[in-house]
């Protein structure tokens, strides 16, 4: 049987009090108290029970964490990014996959809520369908939207500037000398899929290029693939397509591949986000970086300030992503070079 504080007070000849004191590291506690504590302690292997000692604070030290699809490489890494911030401190994470559900999405809400988190941050996975939700969920424990967010102003949000992503995308491959270009991306359910949808439209129209009608379906490698396959049977391919996140794009890459379509000689393809599989892509991929690790500070930061202090306005915080240029679209100047001399040459 688990010794017990009792134990380590009887084996040490002190109170329950002053062995609870020497253990939490209390300053009203004499050395020789605190050394035959800590001595007893050791001889007893004993271990703190922290799930008693939180709830005497009426705190549980944990967060939840609900994110729309595990699958998704780019949310294991955002997790892993918070976990590891996490180590730091005494607060325990439980993680939840919507799957891109709403309703299951509501339930796996509840569920923390249930397990009385002491916070919890969230990816919705539609803008308006995850918005009640998220709300009522708000006015019962600080909440904070992490990468996705609800419409409107109603919690704490950290994520990525998808607009200045997409611009960063398209002025690059404007200034290779793209002159057309498609976006295969999402159906404009959730906030990250809107935006850059938006922004590819604002973006391309400002640089000058040429657009065909979005290929959406979902953020899968399995969208890729018969997005590309769209587009080989509809020919000419644009200059550049340019995909809503990485999935997408090595999906793409992976159909022109087995057509024979030669990236990035033939056309450019683009990918958003800089998962891990991106750099080992055939051939590597350019995408948009997203800065992991500041967006879990921030929104462990946003929480704890919730957490400390519930009012207060609302605040938003865009970080800005970063351009990684691969071998996708490092070729583009010798296609147009190539492209113009065979047009004056006829």
């Amino acid at each position: 049987m688990p010794a017990t504080i009792r134990d380590v007070a009887a084996q040490a000849r002190v109170s329950v009090a002053t062995a609870s004191r020497a253990l939490s590291g209390s300053r009203h506690v004499s050395d020789e108290n605190l050394r035959r504590v800590i001595g007893a302690a050791a001889k007893l292997s004993y271990r703190p029970n922290l799930v008693a000692a939180a709830l005497r604070r009426q705190v549980t030290d944990t967060i939840g964490l609900v994110i729309p699809q595990i699958s998704n490489p780019f949310f294991p890494t955002l997790v892993e990014s918070i976990e590891w911030q996490l180590q730091s401190t005494t607060r325990q994470l439980l993680l939840c996959d919507s799957r891109g559900d709403a309703e299951l999405e509501k339930h796996r809400l509840q569920a923390l809520l249930d397990r009385q988190v002491d916070g919890i941050m969230i990816s919705p996975c539609d803008a308006l369908a995850s918005a009640d939700a998220v709300v009522a969920t708000a006015l019962q424990v600080p909440l904070v939207q992490i990468d996705r967010r609800i419409t409107g102003d109603a919690t704490d949000w950290v994520g990525v500037d998808d607009a200045v992503g997409m611009r960063l995308v398209v002025e690059h491959v404007a200034r290779l000398g793209a002159r057309t270009a498609v976006f295969v991306g999402s159906v404009p359910t959730n906030s990250s899929a809107l935006l850059r949808l938006e922004a590819f439209s604002s973006e391309t129209a400002g640089f000058g290029l040429e657009t065909s009608e979005a290929l959406l379906g979902n953020f899968t490698a399995a969208w890729g693939i018969e997005a590309a396959r769209q587009l080989l049977a509809s020919r000419p391919l644009p200059d550049v397509v340019v995909c809503g996140n990485d999935l997408i794009a090595i999906g793409v890459l992976r159909q022109f591949l087995l057509a024979g379509v030669r990236v990035p000689d033939e056309v450019l393809v683009t990918g958003f986000d800089d998962i891990a599989s991106a750099e080992l892509s055939a051939p590597s991929l350019t995408t948009v970086r997203q800065p992991h690790d500041a967006i879990a500070f921030e929104a462990l930061r946003l929480l704890t300030e919730r957490l400390d202090r519930r009012d207060g306005p609302y605040q938003r915080i865009s970080m800005t992503p970063e351009l990684v240029v691969r071998e996708s679209t490092t070729q583009m100047d010798t296609f147009v070079q190539s492209a113009e001399t065979s047009s004056q040459g006829g």
